[in-house]
């Protein structure tokens, strides 16, 4: 079982481990243009100084811990959090350990983020986006009721190639629906 508790300075050093031996492409895929390789202390510092102190970016960073090992498995985030609309955008979504990938922690890291959102934030919508050539982080937000909602052409430019994105998004009343089932 996935818990999602808040990502503090102490996890600075394991999301940098988990980041740095990977490809630009990859730091592009999970952060968008937000961070630089190497990613380092400075640049974390600023991230969450942005979630602790500015009250325009409306954000909440979690690390996901498998409550029956006490392993940090992940990271997410819940950005863009907007009150008046009732809206908030998952980004940032990463299993670290690479070996740890397929085993369904995705799906866990998710499902809690949506139970935070629709419950104890009382959004009505939450999107995400997410490249094309993703399939895999597709399917996992298929399966816990995102569906895709707008495609967007050719919108980052990667190492001289366009890369496209979906918006997928999931509505309190579906995610409610689903959750009856």
């Amino acid at each position: 079982m996935i818990e999602l508790l808040p990502f503090e300075r102490e996890d600075f050093a394991r999301l940098i481990a988990w980041v740095n031996p990977e490809s630009y492409d990859f730091m592009v895929q999970w952060a968008g243009f937000g961070f630089q390789l190497p990613l380092d202390e400075p640049q974390l510092e600023r991230y969450r100084q942005g979630y602790e102190y500015d009250e325009i970016v409306q954000r909440r960073i979690f690390k996901a811990v498998d409550s029956e090992t006490n392993t940090v498995v992940g990271h997410i985030e819940l950005n863009n959090i907007n009150d008046e609309r009732r809206t908030g955008t998952i980004c940032r979504v990463l299993i670290g350990d690479s070996t740890l990938r397929g085993k369904g922690y995705g799906e866990q890291m998710m499902a809690r983020m949506l139970d935070f959102g629709f419950k104890e934030l009382g959004l009505r919508r939450i999107d995400l986006y997410v490249f094309d050539f993703n399939t895999a982080a597709i399917a996992c937000y298929e399966k816990v009721g995102f569906v895709k909602v707008r495609y967007l052409r050719e919108i980052r430019l990667v190492d001289e190639a366009w890369w496209s994105a979906f918006q997928m998004s999931v509505t309190s009343r579906e995610w409610r629906l689903r959750s009856a089932e």
